[in-house]
């Protein structure tokens, strides 16, 4: 090799090769992805963030509310609930609808018993996530043998110039 010459490993990536590894490049963000897609987890993320962010606002050393009693033990409880929910929405999707409604009924009672939701940030972000896994529903793939639908668009009857009606199948 001369002075100039670089190395031949030069700007690839450090690590095991993917000869050795057994995995393609790539196969690993394709997994993660579609792992990611399989379940509410941008919801789930906000509910637990939106639930840590609150459960840490109590712990600050600012003298904004003071919980005593039964209103202290429900300004933590909320919090570690929604935590919770958070991390059930990502482990267990079928149950989603139940732990989306559970963490938007705890993010608007934060309000009252959790420093304001803790400063509006952690109940607009269990709002927000609520919401996301709330709306979530599965990619459904279509059964062996079947034909998927057809995109409602091309069953629209389009006027001909004198004045009669043909069907498009594929406008694609």
């Amino acid at each position: 090799m001369a002075d100039g010459d670089a190395p031949a490993h030069a700007g690839r990536a450090t690590g095991p090769p993917a000869r050795l590894t057994g995995a393609a490049p790539g196969a690993t963000r394709r997994r993660w992805r579609a792992w990611r897609r399989s379940r509410p987890f941008w919801g789930g993320l906000l509910v637990a963030l939106g639930g840590a962010e609150i459960l840490v606002t109590l712990r600050a050393p600012l003298p904004v509310i003071l919980h005593i009693g039964p209103q202290g033990l429900a300004g933590y409880l909320g919090p570690v609930i929604l935590l919770l929910c958070g991390v059930l929405l990502v482990a267990h999707p079928p149950q989603r609808v139940f732990y989306a409604l559970v963490s938007l009924v705890l993010a608007l009672v934060s309000w009252l018993t959790s420093n304001l939701g803790g400063f509006f940030v952690g109940m607009l972000l269990a709002l927000v996530g609520g919401c996301l896994a709330f709306a979530w529903t599965p990619v459904r793939k279509p059964r062996p043998g079947t034909t998927p639908a057809t995109h409602p668009a091309t069953t629209l009857p389009i006027p001909v110039a004198d004045g009669r009606h043909r069907r498009e199948v594929d406008q694609t």
